[in-house]
């Protein structure tokens, strides 16, 4: 065998391996369970107790998008909408298929929670609140396709009762 015969097999041969070697590292990386620590720091968020008589502003206020309607980025819309109104980015995605909602409800397990007043106040006082466990973190707010805009609500509500809420790790 030649010199150059040789320098060719060692070639394909190095080449070889380092296809062999990429085939391996992108199956494992395409098999690999998801990490769930781009949703953790994107909508996580620390339950915390809010004393009555203190102020509960926008920015303490994780809220969530849900799209429960046929207009295709409407929950990511009004999730940039409120963040723009000063609120904690939690997620925006699709609503679970059995959401019937015509204009925009939220959904919480605390109707009376301070968090929710704030954030209904950008909604309108005729959005209804409705007591249900929500897929996603934070104040969860529900829109169809009947809902037009976001209203320029307070910024700050007072805390009437002791009360916990979902506050973002960093606010």
């Amino acid at each position: 065998m030649s010199s150059a015969q040789a320098r060719s097999a060692i070639t394909l041969t190095v080449l070889a391996v380092l296809l062999v070697a990429g085939a391996a590292w992108g199956l494992s990386a395409v098999t690999a369970p998801f990490s769930d620590s781009d949703e953790a720091s994107s909508s996580a968020c620390v339950e915390t107790d809010v004393a009555r008589g203190s102020t509960l502003s926008s920015a303490q206020v994780l809220v969530s998008v849900l799209n429960a309607g046929d207009r295709s980025g409407l929950a990511g819309r009004t999730l940039q909408g409120l963040v723009d109104a000063g609120f904690a980015r939690g997620s925006g995605q699709d609503a679970p298929g059995d959401a019937d909602v015509a204009r925009a409800q939220i959904w919480t397990d605390d109707p009376t929670n301070p968090a929710v007043r704030l954030v209904r106040t950008h909604l309108g006082a005729d959005t209804e609140v409705v007591r249900r466990d929500a897929p996603v973190d934070g104040v969860v707010v529900v829109v169809g396709d009947d809902f037009d805009e976001l209203l320029p609500g307070k910024q700050q509500v007072k805390v009437r009762g002791d009360a916990t809420v979902c506050v973002p790790p960093d606010a």
